[in-house]
């Protein structure tokens, strides 16, 4: 099972680094053997009963995952969960979904649109946690989506991969610090997620996260191609509980900063 776990994750990160390049050289710059171990994965959806969290879920619950924590984002309005494998070397998992009833009849008419176009039978499918966009969608109902909620907009447009992959700056060897880590990544040349400091979190919520701003890559939507936010490289420290033992779990307010490395604006 660690074997199929490490197969999908193959397929994830190939996948990722397609629209990601930076990804790659951040990860040479900070490697110095084999120390880039990956502490986590993270997923987007919408809460539409074909493609909500359990669904994608599923697919990581018969490879051994089990849920872990929840987590609520009033702003952004998104609700997640957090997933992690027995075996502890294997990444955990966060998925979000986007709570549709809560925006514009507009939008939801929108994201309806896209989920219904997608077969059934695609979600259950072995590579659906790495399948992309499988909808047609205009640039003009991008910007709709966009004008709402800059995660409604980035789903619209790159559908099921990784939203993002994290370093884990425990394993590293030539980096003990966040801060060490930060000033590696500036100085080759890629721009830090400065919403609410380069820095989410500290020691006393047991984790520290800092992230890269999105590549940019094409999109085909339905009337023209461009060029748009994809995905991002994270960063992240964690702290021991009183138990000795690594905390696992996340942070919603440092997670809900994290989320605006894809913002198109930026």
């Amino acid at each position: 099972m660690t074997t199929q776990v490490t197969q999908l994750f193959n397929h994830i990160w190939q996948q990722y680094l397609e629209v990601t390049p930076s990804a790659d050289k951040v990860h040479q710059l900070l490697d110095s053997g084999n120390d880039v171990i990956n502490d986590h994965v993270a997923y987007r959806t919408f809460n539409i009963e074909k493609v909500n969290l359990e669904k994608l879920a599923a697919h990581l619950i018969k490879l051994g995952y089990k849920e872990c924590g929840e987590y609520h984002f009033e702003a952004k309005k998104l609700y997640a969960k957090h997933f992690e494998h027995a075996d502890s070397t294997q990444p955990k998992v966060f998925i979000s979904e986007l709570l549709v009833e809560e925006f514009s009849p507009e939008v939801q008419a929108i994201i309806h649109k896209l989920v219904d176009q997608l077969p059934t039978e695609a979600v259950t499918a072995d590579n659906f946690l790495y399948s992309g966009k499988q909808w047609d969608v205009s640039f003009e109902d991008y910007k709709t989506l966009l004008a709402e909620s800059e995660y409604a907009a980035w789903m619209a447009a790159w559908g099921y991969r990784a939203n993002h992959f994290t370093v884990s700056i425990n394993h590293l060897e030539n980096h003990e610090t966040i801060e060490s880590v930060n000033e590696a990544v500036k100085a080759g040349g890629f721009a830090l997620n400065s919403v609410g400091g380069e820095i989410k979190g500290d020691k006393a919520v047991k984790l520290e996260q800092s992230s890269t701003m999105a590549d940019k890559a094409p999109v085909a939507f339905s009337d023209k191609t461009v060029e748009i936010p994809s995905c991002f490289y994270e960063f992240a420290k964690r702290y021991p509980l009183a138990n000795g033992e690594l905390y696992t779990g996340f942070v919603a307010a440092s997670a809900d900063k994290i989320f605006e490395s894809t913002n198109a604006a930026a």
